[in-house]
């Protein structure tokens, strides 16, 4: 009788929703018996989960497959990058399978065919909340998959297809589940959350007995009675995105704000088929702020889009002066396969696009000094994510995990993960900030 256990290692690229899918399919491997393998060496066999969206993430993709290979030899490809199953087999002609997002049941097969399950009902104990990728006090919450935009310079709506929302009341629970296992934080995401609930149009679904209709503001309201942060993601500006702001005011909400703008000149944004009023939107962020002075807008733009001239640039960068936005980021455009912008005419050089991205850079962490100067002596309220030999190191209410600031307390060793104390800034520097704490 075979009583080898089977192990699996899985390597995860890409943004949280990728690691969403691959915190599914963890889930799916536990639930059917199989341990999961820290190393390649103890793997039965690999699983990567690829990202596709940029050039530079299809290479990394590309090399954690390599890598896999050489490492271990029975590998599984998942993800973005599997929409192009040839490209692979190309490159790596030794994989076992290949299939693309949230595909689950063909990684599934895959791996039956690689390593049988040893399934024992007794010893497999699932949580409800899953198999987490994150640290226990923070998860991504995904709402939807797929995407109903047609912007020029991306390719995931032919990746992960069109918008396909989960009901509110499945959101709902799973959200439960997560805070009963202790979560204190739970950070949603989508491809595009304010869609969410669209293609469903806005259909109601039952918590416990309650109706909540599948729109962004019904069910944010409904997660505040989780008594959990929650903070959203990947934001588009509609106009319904308005009506949140008072749930954040409110503390219903973490308030905080991901919209990638992407530019700021009108003529780049209808190119890019992004909305194209940034002055309505500048009014919008005032009332914004009006509303909830508190709230941390972060935002990603793209230079050096075809087209994009000097003049171009210029304006967003005085729209990045009017709006003082918290957090920034910033792509150089890339020419990615599928991409319907590499048919525009007039690309602009990559040494320009270098010249630019450096420039906006600089100029927002002007913008974002003189805000975090401005934060010194001020209270705030600190998720602590880890402790060591130094003290405790965590982020505001303005920040989340891995992408936005910290906050460091030194010489606080008592303090554990998922704690949320209360922090005086008293020196800040670039994104982080440095404290010490104060009686509740």
């Amino acid at each position: 009788m075979n009583t080898h256990i089977p192990k699996i290692g899985i390597v995860s690229l890409g943004c949280p929703k990728a690691l969403v899918d691959s915190e599914r399919i963890l889930t799916r491997l536990r639930a059917e018996g199989y341990e999961i393998s820290p190393s390649y060496e103890g793997a039965d066999a690999v699983i990567v989960n690829t990202c596709g969206f940029i050039d530079s993430a299809k290479q990394e993709s590309f090399d954690a497959i390599g890598e896999a290979l050489t490492e271990n030899g029975k590998v599984i490809v998942t993800g973005c990058l599997g929409v192009d199953e040839d490209g692979i087999r190309e490159v790596h002609p030794g994989v076992l399978a290949v299939s693309g997002p949230h595909q689950y049941e063909s990684v599934m097969e895959a791996v039956h065919q690689a390593s049988p399950p040893l399934h024992n009902p007794h010893m497999d104990l699932i949580p409800a909340e899953g198999i987490k990728l994150t640290p226990r006090h923070y998860a991504y919450l995904k709402i939807s998959e797929g995407c109903n935009q047609t912007c020029t310079f991306c390719i995931i709506p032919s990746m992960r297809g069109k918008l396909r929302s989960r009901p509110a009341g499945e959101v709902l629970k799973e959200a439960e589940n997560l805070a009963l296992s202790g979560v204190k934080e739970i950070l949603l995401v989508s491809q595009d959350t304010g869609a969410y609930g669209s293609d469903l149009r806005y259909e109601e679904s039952d918590f416990y007995g309650k109706s909540v209709r599948t729109k962004m503001y019904d069910l944010c309201n409904a997660l505040g009675d989780q008594k959990v942060w929650t903070r959203l993601h990947y934001v588009y500006p509609y106009p319904h995105v308005d009506d949140v702001i008072p749930l954040m005011a409110e503390g219903k909400i973490l308030p905080y704000l991901d919209i990638p703008f992407q530019h700021a000149s009108p003529r780049i944004l209808k190119l890019m088929k992004r909305p194209g009023n940034q002055i309505e939107l500048l009014e919008r962020i005032k009332k914004w702020r009006e509303i909830c002075p508190d709230i941390t807008i972060r935002s990603t733009f793209v230079v050096g889009f075809p087209g994009e001239t000097e003049e171009d640039f210029e304006y967003l960068l005085d729209w990045l002066e009017k709006a003082q936005l918290d957090r920034v980021g910033c792509f150089k455009y890339e020419a990615v396969e599928g991409a319907a912008a590499n048919d525009l005419p007039d690309p602009v050089d990559e040494e320009i696009k270098e010249q630019r991205w450096n420039r906006l850079m600089e100029f927002q962490r002007q913008i974002s000094d003189e805000k975090m100067q401005a934060k010194i002596g001020k209270v705030f309220d600190v998720i602590i994510d880890e402790v060591d030999e130094e003290g405790a190191v965590g982020r505001t209410k303005g920040d989340a995990p891995e992408i936005d600031g910290e906050v460091y307390i030194n010489g606080e060793l008592d303090l554990k993960p998922g704690d949320i104390v209360k922090v005086k800034a008293e020196h800040a520097e670039d994104y982080d900030i440095w404290g010490s704490l104060v009686d509740a």
